[in-house]
């Protein structure tokens, strides 16, 4: 059994929030330049030349890639024999959270009331945590800060097993034809299969968080992945949505176990700003 104290993760949630909202991973910062040489039209590859700029500029000054600075969303793998001592885990989560967001100088956006009062919290708490336990006895965090702007343009799809294949590649592209415009393109999309009616979301979140030009390991997901970013890109919504050949830098697709009589499909959008930063205790 190994002792965590929850200040290290207290710690560890501010450092990762911090790097996340300033510093895109160096998969996307390649990915943006890479669909730079890519894109034919003259004005996407100014735009995407002044995204790799934004970044540039951002991670030298410390300063956020995005106005936006999202929820704090946190995925944490707790080792099976890991023993957490100090003050509760998800109040030294949120102390993290508070943290980074204040101490950051980050846009704070959460509201306290969804439908009514809508008070802001004034640090960005609470933060939106997906945890899971696996073998081991160390503690594995990702901070995958989500602006509104790419989550607004994401949906569920409740298919039936007869929609196959074809269904899938239907829900994907209406969801980016429709509203990948708003979402900030080049856009990372993900897709969740299976699973109900929550656990497709999810799915699909965690599907950005894959490297991009990865590949599912299962080979008929690969297929669909490469299938789906050339029809999405032969949409020609292109970079901020100003029309060309680069809608997205990729398409990642994740897949669980589900029910006999259904087919859930969920597409998340994320901007070009694809902001994820990980840790390890």
């Amino acid at each position: 059994m190994r002792i965590i104290h929850t200040d290290q993760v207290r710690d560890l949630v501010e450092a990762l929030f911090r790097r996340a909202a300033t510093e895109l991973p160096a998969d996307v910062v390649s990915a943006l330049a890479g669909g730079r040489r890519l894109e034919k039209g003259e004005m996407g590859r100014a735009i995407l030349g002044e995204l790799v700029e934004n970044e540039r500029i951002a991670r030298n000054e410390g300063l956020p890639v995005c106005q936006d600075c999202g929820l704090a969303v946190l995925f944490m793998e707790i080792g099976q024999e890991a023993c957490f001592e100090g003050p509760g885990l998800m109040s030294a989560i949120d102390e993290g959270v508070r943290r980074a967001y204040l101490g950051g100088f980050l846009r704070k956006s959460s509201v306290t009331d969804p439908l009514y009062d809508r008070k802001n919290t004034g640090d960005n708490t609470p933060a939106i945590v997906h945890a899971s336990i696996v073998p081991g006895e160390g503690v594995r965090l990702v901070a995958a800060p989500k602006g509104m702007g790419s989550e607004n343009a994401s949906t569920v799809a409740m298919l039936r097993p007869a929609d196959g294949e074809e269904g899938v590649v239907r829900a994907v592209l209406q969801t980016v034809d429709r509203l990948g415009a708003n979402a900030c393109p080049p856009l990372v999309v993900g897709v969740g299969i299976g699973g109900n009616f929550e656990r497709a979301p999810l799915l699909a979140k965690q599907a950005l968080l894959r490297p991009l030009g990865s590949r599912n390991p299962d080979s008929r997901y690969a297929v669909l992945e490469e299938r789906l970013l050339g029809q999405v890109n032969a949409l020609g919504i292109g970079p901020a949505g100003y029309g060309g050949t680069v809608t997205a830098l990729d398409v990642h697709v994740e897949f669980a176990p589900t029910h006999i009589a259904g087919m859930p499909v969920a597409v998340n959008l994320c901007c070009h700003a694809c902001r994820h930063a990980e840790g390890f205790i």
